[in-house]
């Protein structure tokens, strides 16, 4: 019977962790940057959770998690909010194409 450990948790999250970074380095839309913004802190969670079971910190992992759900809630609707903006002023929501907000 296979018993799940801390290593499994942190190889899922090293998986998440690095899918986000590449999403959002690679990606162009910045609907895909904010979802691999959302995959990195998601790893977070995990480590986090991980390490609040299998090592003596009681629940301030989960407590920091929890935290972490309400700042990446509030993220993704102030950043859609402004998503929303830059297309309805632009129309276009690709990253590298709206650098005229410098000027």
């Amino acid at each position: 019977m296979l018993q799940v450990g801390l290593t499994h948790f942190l190889i899922i999250s090293a998986v998440l962790f690095s899918l986000g970074i590449y999403g959002i380095v690679t990606r162009k839309n910045a609907v895909m940057v904010l979802m691999g913004i959302e995959l990195v802190l998601n790893a977070a969670n995990i480590n986090f959770v991980a390490f609040s079971k299998f090592g003596n910190f009681g629940l301030g992992g989960q407590v920091i998690a929890l935290f972490v759900i309400v700042l990446a809630a509030a993220e993704a609707a102030i950043a859609l909010a402004i998503v929303l903006n830059i297309y309805k002023t632009f129309s276009n929501v690709n990253v590298d194409e709206i650098d005229h907000l410098k000027e």
